[in-house]
Order: C-alpha cells, then structure tokens, then sequence
C-alpha cells in the first residue's frame, strides 16, 4: 500500500493538485514543544497530574513532531485561555494618569490612551499564556508608556509615531511560550515608549518579592 504523502508527490509530478494536509500531520515549532511542557508543569503543581504521569507526558512532548503527538499531551487539562477576559481592556490617562500593573488578567486586545496625564502598562508580573497580544495605544498629549518582561517581544511596525515619536527598546529575542505584542496606534504629540523594566523598577520589583 502506498502511504498518502507518496501519493501526494506523485500527484505533484503529474500535474494533479496535491491532497491538502491534514492539522495532525502539520510540523510543530520548539516554541510550541516548550509551550505544552509549561503547561504540564504547572498542571501538575496543581495536582492534575502526578509525576509518573508528568515524566511520561514530557519525554512524549519533547519528541513530538507533529500536532498529533503533541495535542493529546494537553487535551484533558482544562483550557486556560478560557479565563481570559473576552472583552477589550481600556485604559485612559484622563488629566490624572492612569497605571496598570502588578498582577491582572491580559486579555487579547487592549487599548490604551494618554490623554493628559499618560497611561502605563506594566506587564512584567503577569501570567499570560496568549500567544498575541493586540494592543492599540494612541499617546495624545501624556504618552503612554508600555514595560513588558524580560523574553518578550513587542512589533511596532504598524504604528504611526506621530509628534511625539515611537521608542522600541525591547530586545529581538523571544523566549518559547511568552506572547508577542503587536503595537499599533499613534504617538501623537506626547509620544509611545515600549521597554522592558529599567534598574528602578527591577529592585523595586525584588524588595517586594522578599517581602
């Protein structure tokens, strides 16, 4: 019996459309691999798995080659994106300011606006298992500021930096299972900024974590 990926490379040499490729057989990614042992992990600290268990599943994870190894590692774990909110967060600077950090839920889209007194986002204590985030920021006149972790990464070509222009200081480097932003919007005349913590905010971030 000829296997079905022969068939489609037979198909291909004499002019046939080749049979569309089924999910299951379709490669998985490192970051995909690292993704599912993250969740195994933290299943197990939860007590859904015991450790024979949870050694079983990550040699199976950290082999797989395809989605049909990989997804039934996961299929009877409850989902955790399903207490992500589903609605768009909003953040508004007003005349005051506004801040968001510490620990609160990410969802997919946020949309974030300076107004006078600037707005801050401040991701760096978060736990995010979103692939993407969408966040729209419009500077206006306070700017809007956005700090993300350490192995996130932030794409920025989408937004217009306006008067107050667009500053990009995340490194390139992306580390498997943290989500990538994507940035659009305008800076207007007060600007956008997208960083990782600065000395500040780390020691701050430690003297609360000793606490």
């Amino acid at each position: 019996m000829i296997a079905p990926r022969f068939l489609r490379i037979i198909g291909c040499m004499t002019g046939e459309l080749p049979e569309p490729v089924s999910r299951n057989e379709l490669r998985v990614s490192h970051a995909e691999r690292e993704a599912v042992v993250e969740r195994l992990s933290k299943a197990a600290a939860e007590g859904r798995l015991d450790l024979t268990e949870l050694d079983a599943r990550l040699d199976r994870a950290l082999t797989a080659r395809t989605y049909a190894d990989l997804t039934p590692l996961t299929a009877d774990l409850p989902s955790e994106v399903s207490s992500v909110p589903k609605e768009p967060l909003v953040i508004k600077g007003g005349l005051s300011g506004a801040t968001r950090a510490g620990y609160w839920q990410v969802p997919a889209k946020i949309v974030a606006y300076g107004g006078m007194g600037g707005a801050k986002l401040d991701f760096t204590q978060v736990d995010c298992h979103l692939p993407e985030i969408e966040l729209e920021v419009h500077g206006q006149a306070g700017g809007v500021t956005v700090v993300i972790p350490d192995g996130w990464v932030a794409e920025t070509s989408a937004m217009d930096p306006g008067l107050g222009g667009l500053k990009d200081k995340v490194t390139p480097t992306r580390l498997p299972g943290t989500p990538l932003v994507r940035v659009s919007g305008t800076g207007g005349p007060g600007g956008v900024v997208v960083r990782h913590s600065n000395s500040w905010e780390r020691r701050k971030l430690r003297r609360n974590q000793q606490r």
